[in-house]
């Protein structure tokens, strides 16, 4: 279990695909928290993998161990924010369930559903497109596993909704928690 916190602090937990558009709502998030005045911080899986978790490769153990440390980071981070934004793969229901756990009672899950078919058109880094020729290994929805979450707090389809419904959506789910 976490660390006892004061009411209100919470980390909101992207997960989804690669492509999925986690980072891009999230940053938007940002964006409207600067607005109402709250303090936040933004953990990105691209950012954390270059430094605290650059010793970790993407096998499953791996990657649990870099969402451990995601996990651990938020926790110690929101006790001088009020809210997290993490946009981490996340792809599995256990690994989501241990940073449940760590978290505890604080932890907003946000699903960003997208088929791996449309996030393969969408492919903004490439990735997709070198996973499918095998130049990337363990790349999670092609040659690794993405288990879409059980119970998330909130799911947002980006395949269905565009960017500015997407943020909205975000937007307006969030001003409860503010």
């Amino acid at each position: 279990m976490g660390i006892a916190l004061p009411p209100n602090k919470k980390v909101f937990w992207f997960t989804g695909l690669s492509g999925s558009g986690k980072t891009t709502l999230a940053e938007a998030l940002c964006n409207h928290l600067k607005t109402k005045n709250i303090s936040y911080f933004s953990l990105d899986g691209d950012v954390l993998r270059k430094g605290l978790c650059r010793d970790l490769g993407f096998s499953l153990n791996d990657r649990k161990e870099n969402l451990r440390r995601a996990a651990e980071l938020s926790l110690i981070l929101l006790q001088s924010y009020d809210f997290i934004l993490a946009s981490f793969i996340t792809p599995t229901n256990e690994i989501r369930n241990m940073i449940r756990n760590i978290i505890s009672n604080d932890i907003i899950e946000i699903y960003i559903k997208c088929s791996v078919e449309k996030c393969i058109e969408r492919d903004p880094k490439g990735l997709y497109k070198k996973a499918l020729s095998n130049d990337i290994k363990f790349f999670t929805g092609i040659s690794s596993v993405y288990e879409p979450p059980i119970n998330p707090d909130l799911i947002i389809n980006t395949q269905k909704s565009n960017i500015n419904n997407s943020c909205n959506q975000i937007k307006e789910f969030i001003n409860q928690f503010t």
